[in-house]
């Protein structure tokens, strides 16, 4: 008997352990997220001020994007534009007198929204929410989650500040996830094609960034980041490769200016397309033998997001100029976040998987066609990006 009691105390003891354990580590899911050490969490030096941000692993899913869009773009609709504002076949939305975003991502117009039944929800703040809150991760049932906050921020039942006074990331997450999202969502004006043949000017509110694949031409991808490559000297694969046809339109993904044209020897002929906030490089590589860019474009040319940039080819992997030393075609696109420009060349640069925002960005392809006398591609419908005013503004 004595024994017997001896094992049940012991038993009571771990269960009185384990609920203690459970009921703090509720406690901080409550509070803070689901906490990791910075190393784990962030892998990033928690800065202090003065400080910037020396890593980012981008981890949400393509699910999770989909779900924050949808909210931010509904919410929109609701809180800031009229009423009869309709969808257009991209997911954008007619903004009415919508207000753009800034340059930390948020909505002139949220102001606005904050005076109506609902609220606008950004959805990059409702990306690092649900980021902090898992370490950095997006598992299943994360959307299902954003949906749940996203109405409640939505009918006003509570809002981002008080969801987010207690988590120690919160503001890395933000910060990090506006550096990679910060110039895909806002409003811009299009053009679109009207039932009598004629083509009229629309505002709209939604995605305005693209896929880098121009529409109608097939290609097929796998998340290929990290894999190891061994030209040169043994390293991983810092982008995404899209295999398609040599000449395929490759396609500006975001506005922004040219930072670098011409030869590389690991990415042949290859382009840099620097974002207007600094943020974001776009490094499109192994583009076409004797024809890789639009003949117009050169170092410090401004291009509008869907704007036919290059063409799809094989060449690199040679220190001699115009060589197919690449057995596949495909596009290989990268994006590297620039916090600090020390950043951007050296060890301590930023590159970032890209799979996720490719499947993303299929929601958005530019239609092009061909000038017969140029052999070049075009874009069918113009875009007219509030960024791109902006810069020329600052010039």
């Amino acid at each position: 008997m004595q024994y017997l009691k001896k094992i049940r105390c012991a038993i009571w003891a771990e269960l009185v352990l384990f609920s203690a354990f459970g009921i703090l580590w509720g406690i901080q899911i409550v509070k803070g997220g689901i906490s990791r050490t910075p190393e784990q969490a962030v892998e990033v030096e928690v800065f202090a001020e003065g400080q910037y941000i020396k890593w980012v692993d981008f981890n949400v899913s393509y699910e999770a994007l989909c779900e924050a869009y949808k909210w931010d773009v509904e919410s929109w609709k609701e809180a800031v534009q009229p009423a009869e504002a309709e969808s257009s076949t991209a997911g954008h939305m007619e903004p009415g007198n919508a207000g753009t975003k800034d340059a930390d991502g948020r909505n002139a117009g949220t102001e606005r929204a904050e005076k109506q039944d609902t609220a606008h929800v950004d959805w990059i703040e409702l990306l690092a929410y649900v980021g902090t809150r898992h370490g950095g991760e997006f598992p299943s049932g994360t959307a299902a989650e954003i949906a749940r906050t996203a109405k409640k921020l939505m009918e006003k039942e509570t809002t981002m500040a008080e969801l987010t006074k207690d988590m120690e990331y919160y503001s890395y997450y933000l910060e990090a996830y506006q550096a990679v999202l910060g110039g895909y969502v806002g409003e811009y004006e299009i053009q679109r094609p009207m039932e009598d043949g004629s083509v009229k000017w629309q505002k709209c509110y939604g995605l305005k960034a693209f896929s880098p694949v121009a529409k109608g031409f097939e290609y097929s991808d796998y998340d290929d980041f990290g894999a190891s490559r061994s030209y040169g000297y043994a390293r991983p694969h810092l982008g995404h490769d899209m295999m398609g046809q040599t000449g395929t339109p490759i396609i500006a993904i975001e506005s922004g200016y040219v930072e670098a044209i011409g030869w590389n020897q690991y990415g042949g002929w290859r382009l840099g397309i620097r974002s207007f906030d600094g943020k974001r490089y776009y490094y499109y590589a192994h583009l076409r033998q004797n024809f890789p860019y639009c003949k117009d474009l050169e170092e410090g040319s401004v291009v509008t997001a869907g704007q036919v940039i290059g063409y799809m080819g094989h060449t690199g992997y040679s220190k001699k100029e115009n060589v197919n030393n690449i057995d596949v075609t495909h596009l290989h696109w990268g994006l590297q976040l620039i916090f600090d420009e020390s950043q951007k060349e050296g060890s301590n640069e930023i590159w970032i998987d890209c799979y996720s925002l490719t499947r993303f960005l299929y929601k958005n392809r530019s239609e092009t066609e061909k000038i017969e006398e140029t052999k070049e591609w075009r874009r069918v419908y113009e875009m007219r990006d509030p960024a791109v005013e902006a810069y020329g503004k600052k010039k």
